[in-house]
């Protein structure tokens, strides 16, 4: 009988211990080797890792990092800011994702606003004009103009944002990326357009870069200038101070005045990367 009883006790052990854990019955490797495998990170099977970085100089900000929140100037849209002026930078640099019948108004006075459509159609309403703008579309608003950004359908912006640091009179324009000419860099092999006027009105220009693969910045830069630059295809190797980087389309950079940094292409893509950069300011201003 006492058999029996000890048999029972180590039997409902046992069931309880099954209904706690269940040994694997199958098993699947196939992630192992998966072309998905090879093309990036799969970030769920590595908790708590990301390739962002923020230095006292530099930051890089990846996919995975970014954080959308609302916004009280942006209605049924939220913004992942990457860069502002609390780290001390002179701009702010910033991803929204519009959703449909969304708007935005315009930056607190005294602040110019560039804006880039990734994705979808807005509509921006300044000057009185209304200005319907796709993919590779840009606008530039200064400061104290009024104006709205509005998406029926849904729409993904880059903006850069920063108070206005001279005393002209920019004025509101629109345009294509590719409608603007390839400028010449002496000693650089990359294909360059520059985005606004090259005048002293504009204290701030906004660079787009391409690179075939296998090409590279000839100069390794070390300048006053800051930067807030968005990887928007391809991939390639970044050096930002003494620290080499691996980056890929989606990531974003913060550059500080004095930085050295350097950019090559990898892969078989071409890379494109749009770039945020002051100029026509007195180094001794900044």
């Amino acid at each position: 009988m006492f058999g029996s009883l000890l048999l029972a006790l180590l039997l409902a052990r046992a069931a309880a211990g099954s209904v706690q854990r269940d040994r694997q019955s199958s098993w699947d490797y196939s992630s192992i080797l998966s072309p998905k495998r090879f093309q990036g990170i799969e970030f769920e099977d590595l908790p708590g890792f990301t390739r962002s970085v923020y230095e006292r100089n530099y930051a890089i900000v990846t996919p995975e990092s970014l954080v959308f929140a609302g916004n009280p100037r942006w209605a049924n849209a939220s913004t992942a800011h990457i860069i502002s002026p609390a780290v001390g930078a002179n701009f702010a640099m910033a991803l929204v994702s519009m959703r449909k019948h969304s708007h935005g108004t315009a930056p607190p006075s005294g602040h110019e606003r560039f804006l880039f459509v990734l994705d979808g159609v807005v509509e921006v309403t300044a000057d009185g004009q209304t200005v319907e703008l796709r993919a590779d579309d840009y606008a530039y608003l200064p400061a104290g103009l009024d104006h709205s950004v509005r998406s029926a359908a849904g729409a993904g912006l880059l903006l850069f944002e920063r108070r206005y640091a001279l005393k002209g009179s920019p004025r509101f324009l629109h345009g294509h990326t590719q409608e603007q000419p390839v400028l010449p860099v002496e000693g650089e092999v990359f294909a360059l357009r520059k985005l606004l006027p090259q005048t002293s009105e504009y204290d701030f220009n906004v660079h787009v870069m391409d690179f075939l693969p296998g090409e590279h910045l000839f100069v390794k830069e070390v300048h006053y200038n800051q930067h807030g630059l968005l990887l928007l295809q391809g991939k390639g190797i970044y050096r930002l101070g003494s620290d080499w980087y691996p980056v890929q389309a989606g990531d974003a950079i913060w550059m500080a005045p004095y930085v050295p940094q350097w950019y090559a292409a990898l892969g078989t893509q071409e890379s494109r990367y749009i770039l945020y950069k002051d100029t026509t300011v007195d180094p001794l201003l900044h």
